[in-house]
């Protein structure tokens, strides 16, 4: 596993737009009086989600005047969990699990297609701009494995065709849809649900 860096370029100026100060206000008001840090991780992530998935340092800062907070115990938070980016990675960002599931059902055949179809590297920038991967531990959606996390969204049941397709579709501006790449439902059995059936004979 990497370990992502603090971006070199940083921006000058960084604050919430006015949809993302009422949802961090609305956040903050579910909290005790004196205890609005409490909140510092839900604003982070909006931070990430309005700067284009990643954090910078002017966003820890004014994260910290927002909860009347040091800086440097949000830059502690923004540095200690992986969920936040601290350096660019494009508007599709690919987590791709290897965790042992996963890794048994084919996740190093993915990342040898992200390495071909993105970029050698962990952590980097596609060509275009559009795309960085990174591998990570388990998503939690082991039964569908291998599986990986782009933004928000789960794809699940991949194979290396199929991660090729998706990348293909993005860089043709269309957004690939989410979910098993094999049509199951939910975390259902391969061939199909085997419980809950009813009895023909009843």
């Amino acid at each position: 596993m990497s370990i992502k860096k603090i971006h070199k370029e940083q921006p000058d100026t960084f604050v919430f737009n006015e949809k993302n100060i009422k949802e961090a206000n609305r956040i903050i008001s579910n909290y005790p009086d004196g205890k609005q840090q409490s909140a510092v991780m839900a604003l982070l992530y909006i931070a990430q989600r309005q700067n284009n998935n990643w954090i910078p340092l002017q966003a820890m800062k004014y994260i910290a005047k927002f909860l009347d907070m040091p800086y440097i115990k949000v830059y502690e938070v923004a540095t200690f969990y992986s969920m936040y980016n601290l350096s660019p990675v494009g508007k599709y960002f690919f987590q791709v699990c290897t965790t042992t599931p996963c890794m048994l059902r084919g996740a190093y055949d993915l990342i040898k297609v992200c390495k071909k179809k993105i970029s050698k590297n962990e952590n980097e920038l596609s060509e275009n701009g559009k795309i960085s991967w990174m591998e990570v531990e388990c998503l939690g959606a082991c039964v569908n494995a291998p599986m990986m996390q782009v933004n928000e969204d789960y794809y699940e049941d991949l194979n290396d065709k199929k991660l090729e397709e998706i990348i293909e579709k993005i860089y043709q501006n269309e957004v690939p849809k989410p979910g098993s790449y094999t049509g199951r439902v939910n975390a259902e059995p391969v061939n199909n649900r085997k419980t809950l059936l009813g009895n023909k004979n009843a």
